[in-house]
């Protein structure tokens, strides 16, 4: 498949139609059940793995899509599920862009062999260990420790806030740690492989989080947890470099959430103000609410815009600091104008906007992380300020 970045081709179209087919049928009667019940859908994420969803960016030897898929595919159906529920559209998007990803860009091929067709298949899921108490966006004050110990890793810390980390499928974790100094001081960070069940690593009990109720998301320990030594993933010392690329794919991918859920507020706000009858007409003839609708139409074009120029120029291999700041850039309008879409959304419903009946509710508790996971607004502008040439700290 191939993009202007500024149109989609006609065959992306066509598989957006399918996804959105699909997400109608199998996900959006759902949702709002699942959110209830802050219930994971392991069967409806089989039957994405099933439509190749997870396979969009791998080759085809491992089950995946090869050729006839890409990064904007991927985005696509990111956006299709996340127009009807945020929860599903964030466990594709980090099953790919955290789960599979990493494997594919940094593993060897034994590894490759071992985890990935599972995984591209939506049988199994994966995890990134990054985020810590105390290392968020200061990734590198991570205190996770490997230390090598005969041909083991042997892992002590914890993580927090991991996606698709705890679920019944989930198959491993791959964790950033400390595992030795660098010559000039700064901690060694490295990426290890940890699966589930081994001895050591816990999930701990799941979150109780404001929104992405049917997103499986976990704090995780680990004490003295060994795993072979093999598990290294990529180069000893190059974590932190592995994950802020994968940091890059992933604020596109999260733009094209933020898409969906624009996209779902421009849809039910239009909806709903032609029906909604006040002083003997429908609430969409009134300037206050059509005004905001339509600003709704302005943040989608141009947040939809953004992300898939990013895409293309990802797809097109483009030089890599144009693709990281298009990448910063999409992310931080996108993911903004989200959380913008479903306050102006809320207001349209009115009173019933603040009624969990109506969607516009669990959209509004789901967008705020928008703005935080994949690297803050905060870290965005730090981003898009050091890429315009600027020493900014």
């Amino acid at each position: 498949m191939t993009s202007t970045g500024f149109e989609l081709s006609r065959e992306h179209e066509e598989f957006r139609a399918s996804v959105r087919e699909f997400a109608a049928a199998e996900i959006a009667p759902h949702a709002a059940q699942w959110d209830r019940d802050h219930h994971f859908p392991v069967d409806v994420v089989r039957k994405m793995g099933a439509m190749g969803l997870f396979g969009l960016t791998a080759p085809e030897e491992f089950g995946g899509a090869g050729e006839d898929g890409d990064f904007t595919s991927l985005c696509v159906a990111i956006e299709e599920i996340g127009r009807v529920d945020q929860s599903m559209g964030i466990t594709l998007q980090a099953g790919v862009g955290l789960g599979i990803n990493p494997l594919l860009t940094y593993g060897t091929e034994e590894q490759k062999k071992q985890w990935l067709p599972d995984l591209v298949a939506g049988e199994r899921l994966a995890g990134f260990g990054l985020t810590e108490p105390g290392a968020g966006s200061d990734a590198g004050a991570t205190r996770t420790k490997a230390v090598l110990d005969g041909g083991e890793w042997v892992l002590d810390g914890s993580k927090q806030f991991i996606t698709n980390s705890g679920s019944e499928i989930t198959s491993l974790v791959t964790v950033t740690a400390r595992t030795g100094t660098r010559e000039d001081g700064r901690p060694e960070i490295s990426t290890i492989m940890v699966p589930a069940g081994t001895p050591g690593f816990t999930a701990e009990k799941a979150y109780d989080k404001l929104g992405w109720h049917a997103s499986d998301t976990h704090p995780l320990s680990f004490e003295s947890c060994r795993v072979p030594a093999e598990n290294l993933l990529g180069q000893q010392g190059r974590g932190y470099a592995q994950f802020l690329a994968t940091l890059d794919d992933g604020r596109v991918a999260i733009s094209a959430l933020s898409v969906g859920c624009i996209q779902a507020c421009l849809d039910m706000s239009l909806a709903y103000a032609g029906e909604r009858q006040t002083f003997g007409g429908p609430i969409g003839r009134k300037q206050g609410v059509a005004f905001q609708i339509a600003d709704l139409e302005v943040m989608l074009h141009a947040s939809r815009m953004l992300t898939y120029r990013a895409a293309a120029l990802k797809d097109a291999g483009a030089p890599y600091r144009e693709f990281k700041q298009a990448a910063a850039v999409a992310k931080l309008y996108s993911t903004e104008s989200a959380v913008t879409a479903t306050r102006i959304a809320t207001q349209v419903f009115g009173g019933y906007g603040f009624m969990e009946e109506y969607p516009v509710a669990r959209f509004y508790r789901d967008a705020k992380v928008l703005e935080i996971g994949e690297g803050t607004s905060e870290v965005q502008r730090m981003l898009i300020a050091r890429g315009l040439g600027l020493p900014v700290e």
